[in-house]
């Protein structure tokens, strides 16, 4: 079995681009930046910065459009996709590779609707569960977790 599956969690880099094809449905492009920090040989610190192209399709595609804004942090999940072509000035093939979202949740600092936050997909909290939540209030360690000091 072989299996092409991608989850990439980043910031926009642009405003989604909605379009109409031909057939009738919509279809959006945008930019995707994802990092990652990593020790060197030195042991010093560094980060790198990938960018993506991400194309949705459909009702997935209108929502994105809808409530997605530069800099606003998304979760995609989908599929690598790499689609070429010839080039109109000198005829070289061109190559673009894209991540085709299947699915998606709006990111952390939310606000939009379709928030991927555990209220808002719960939905109303019942008496008892108020009731809970008064008489008890979520305590945080004084310390910070180091990313160093996790073992995986």
């Amino acid at each position: 079995m072989y299996l092409n599956k991608v989850f990439l969690y980043g910031n926009l880099t642009r405003d989604p681009e909605l379009k109409a094809l031909p057939g009738g449905s919509n279809v959006v492009n945008a930019g995707l930046a994802t990092n990652r920090t990593y020790k060197d040989k030195s042991g010093a610190k560094q980060e790198a910065t990938e960018f993506h192209n991400i194309v949705a399709f459909g009702r997935t595609a209108e929502v994105i459009a809808q409530y997605c804004k530069k800099g606003r942090p998304i979760f995609v999940e989908g599929r690598i996709q790499t689609r070429s072509w010839e080039g109109k000035e000198d005829g070289k093939k061109q190559y673009r590779t894209e991540i085709i979202v299947e699915n998606f949740q709006f990111g952390a600092d939310g606000g939009a609707r379709g928030d991927a936050s555990p209220s808002a997909s719960r939905g109303p909290a019942t008496e008892e569960q108020s009731a809970q939540n008064d008489g008890e209030a979520i305590k945080y360690p004084d310390e910070e977790i180091n990313p160093e000091d996790i073992p995986f």
